[in-house]
């Protein structure tokens, strides 16, 4: 029995495994497929997520380019930071000149200026509104005779010449320098006869004072004359000041500067003085424009300058010429004090000078111009009592060499003034000024006239 069970095991273990082989071989084909059909999803659902992933980067790589020209057009508008100086935060974020170039600054200047005057003349009134009764102008001092009397003093307050200015200024990615620049104030010409009156309403008519740009080393446009030193200008109450002796003239021209040589083709214009009356005329028939050429140095000591101008003089079929120099500076004498000084001479200098107190040329009896010569000057101290408190000093004076075989004798032979002043400033930005002139005019024939004037004004600079 023992053997019976024995021998047939074999058997039994035989038929067993029969039986298991095909179920075992069938349950692993199911897994396998199961297993590739898992295989094949997840296969689907890579080349799902490979194409969301390449469309998302499509739309990252069209959102990129949204932003860059977004950016760039923020750019276009946007003040750059280093347009900003150092520790100060812009006050806009955003151009107020769409249209200027990249990188342009604007700025916005002037002043407010009130003046109030009292005046006497010793030889008649000067005309209400005139010039002469807004500042100080040699030419427009009364002279008449020995007898005549200048009457009471008459008093003056005005505010004309208050002043805007706009400038901008561009520096490009070469390096290249632009610069613009316009400044008017409310003087009108000194007569307020188109725009309004005094009895009611004091409007005045806009002057354009400058009107240029730059581009590196060239000007065009106008502004003061290439033969004037307007930054050595004394510290005056008045206008101006020292008007005998100043050249003082602004005008269109072409300049080239190049370190502190400069030279100039401005617009030219001749005055002229009719034989034996004095009358005064101008001509514009000139061919040529004036020519300057100016050297300057500056330095802790002070500056100086020297100029020169040449110039045609024409009217109808008439001409001549003429040529002047001009020398001027500032020279500091410590902390407290400085000298300031300008001297001017030569053939034809007339309207560069005092305001045309000469004229440029004179007629002969033929009517031939001759160019006339005058000279002129003036030296100013000023000094400082404090940061606040400061004080000027001023003489200034004009000699013309007149032919009188050409101009007669009713004709302006000098002029000089005196002028001396305090300027308060309780602010950086706030000037309260008080000024003390006397100014005279004398004519070939030996007569004179005097002026005399206390000018206070209320000067706030922006």
């Amino acid at each position: 029995m023992n053997l019976l069970r024995i021998s047939h095991c074999p058997l039994s273990l035989a038929i067993t495994v029969a039986i298991l082989l095909p179920g075992t071989a069938f349950a692993q084909t199911a897994k396998e497929r199961a297993l590739e059909a898992r295989v094949a999803q997840l296969e689907t659902q890579v080349q799902a997520l490979i194409g969301a992933q390449q469309q998302q980067t499509s739309q990252i790589d069209q959102t990129q380019d949204q932003v860059a020209q977004t950016q760039r057009q923020l750019d276009q508008v946007r003040i750059p930071a280093s347009a900003v100086p150092a520790g100060k935060a812009p006050i806009q974020t955003q151009s107020i000149m769409p249209g200027a170039m990249q990188g342009t600054t604007f700025a916005f200047g002037g002043f407010i200026k009130m003046d109030g005057m009292y005046t006497e003349t010793s030889d008649g009134r000067m005309a209400d509104g005139s010039a002469g009764r807004l500042f100080y102008v040699p030419s427009a001092i009364p002279v008449a005779a020995a007898s005549a009397q200048g009457g009471d003093g008459y008093t003056d307050f005005h505010a004309q010449f208050s002043r805007l200015n706009f400038s901008m200024d561009t520096t490009t990615d070469n390096g290249d320098k632009i610069k613009a620049f316009i400044e008017a104030d409310m003087y009108g010409g000194g007569s307020n006869a188109l725009s309004g009156n005094e009895t009611s309403t004091n409007t005045y008519a806009l002057t354009l004072r400058h009107a240029y740009v730059t581009w590196n080393h060239w000007l065009a446009g106008q502004t003061w004359s290439n033969f004037t030193s307007a930054e050595v200008l004394p510290d005056a109450v008045d206008f101006l000041g020292v008007t005998d002796g100043v050249a003082f003239v602004r005008q269109a021209q072409l300049r080239y500067t190049h370190g502190g040589f400069s030279m100039s083709l401005e617009n030219p214009q001749t005055s002229i003085s009719a034989y034996q009356t004095g009358v005064r005329s101008s001509s514009g028939d000139n061919a040529l424009p004036d020519f300057t050429a100016k050297w300057g140095v500056k330095g802790s000591w002070g500056s100086f300058n020297v100029a020169a101008l040449l110039r045609q003089f024409k009217s109808a079929e008439e001409d001549t010429s003429g040529a002047s120099l001009s020398l001027s500076g500032k020279f500091n004498m410590g902390e407290a004090d400085d000298i300031r000084y300008q001297f001017n001479g030569g053939k034809g200098l007339g309207r560069y000078m005092a305001f045309g107190l000469a004229p440029d040329t004179v007629q002969d009896a033929q009517g031939g111009l001759h160019a006339e010569n005058s000279y002129g000057g003036y030296v100013a101290w000023r000094h400082l009592f404090s940061p606040k408190l400061r004080s000027n000093l001023m003489y200034s004076a004009a000699l013309l060499d007149n032919e009188v075989a050409y101009t007669g004798f009713a004709i302006t032979e000098r002029s000089q003034s005196w002028r001396a002043n305090l300027i308060y400033s309780p602010f950086s930005k706030l000037d309260l000024g008080a000024e003390l002139s006397w100014g005279r005019r004398d004519l070939e024939d030996e007569r004179s006239g005097d002026l005399r004037r206390i000018q206070t004004s209320v000067k706030y600079s922006f």
